[in-house]
């Protein structure tokens, strides 16, 4: 699905008065690669590099060095520019600079319908994306009346009513509270599990990776880690290195484990963490 190969960007950075004062590389020889159906996560802090690689994905950006190849075309084949936005669709943090119609159902058709997309089938495309991200019912009130997890999730239809087979999630859930988080990252899932999409998911919220098939770990530009969300998790310290956080039941098991209760690595539910102490407790 997504080829990606010795990747460089790199930018200038300049003063207040345009002037040029150095270059910044803000991902450096990347290689990464997803699978069709995949549900991949890129954790990273702020300035790690995880949404420049993003914007990679469908063309927005291109890479400086190396080669990024979507669905077998490379993003810098101007040719293809089109048919490559088409195959990966972006949601972005802020849904409000995605939604742009006065009402739910005209914004989901509103994609579909600049790709020449015949009217019926525009209005079959927003039934099954809105019903696939339960927002089906919302189809004919005004965005502005939503929370903001509805709210992702119209754009997320939005995106799905243009038929995508990649969806990259660029911190999709950065500006919302806990429980929209939970309703963006469930309708990713159901997207990934019952639609077969292929998910990207960039994000710094640890407990939203868990599930994952694949996690990639970006610091200064660079892939540090990957592995299964069991193996990332079993590296706990060297995650905290990275400044960044850890499952919540993750660190807990370790923190327990270093204090001398024989527990294994990596634990990334609660429902696991009682197992193995009812386990010790015999």
């Amino acid at each position: 699905m997504i080829n990606i190969r010795k990747a460089v960007y790199e930018y200038f950075r300049r003063d207040d008065e345009g002037n040029v004062t150095g270059i910044t590389t803000a991902v450096d020889h990347v290689d990464l690669s997803v699978k069709h159906g995949d549900f991949i996560a890129i954790l990273g802090h702020n300035g790690s590099g995880k949404s420049t690689l993003a914007k990679h994905l469908n063309a927005i950006l291109y890479p400086t060095e190396g080669t990024v190849v979507v669905d077998g075309m490379d993003t810098k084949d101007e040719d293809k520019l089109m048919q490559i936005r088409q195959t990966t669709g972006m949601v972005f943090q802020n849904p409000d600079n995605q939604i742009i119609a006065q009402v739910v159902e005209e914004d989901v058709g509103f994609g579909p319908e600049n790709l020449g997309v015949p009217t019926q089938q525009i209005w079959e495309r927003v039934e099954e994306s809105l019903k696939a991200v339960h927002m089906y019912e919302y189809r004919k009130q005004s965005p502005n009346k939503l929370s903001g997890g509805q709210k992702q999730r119209v754009s997320i239809a939005g995106v799905l009513a243009m038929h995508p087979k990649c969806i990259v999630l660029d911190e999709p859930t950065a500006m919302l509270d806990p429980s929209g988080r939970r309703e963006v990252i469930r309708a990713a899932r159901a997207l990934n599990d019952v639609e077969k999409i292929t998910v990207i998911l960039i994000t710094h919220y640890m407990e939203e990776v868990v599930d994952a098939d694949m996690v990639y770990v970006m610091d200064h530009g660079q892939i540090k880690m990957q592995g299964t969300p069991r193996e990332i998790f079993s590296r706990v310290d060297e995650l905290l290195s990275l400044r960044l956080s850890v499952p919540q039941v993750t660190l807990l098991a370790h923190r327990l484990k270093k204090a001398g209760l024989p527990l294994p690595d990596g634990i990334l539910h609660r429902d696991e963490l009682v197992r193995e102490l009812l386990k010790i407790k015999g």
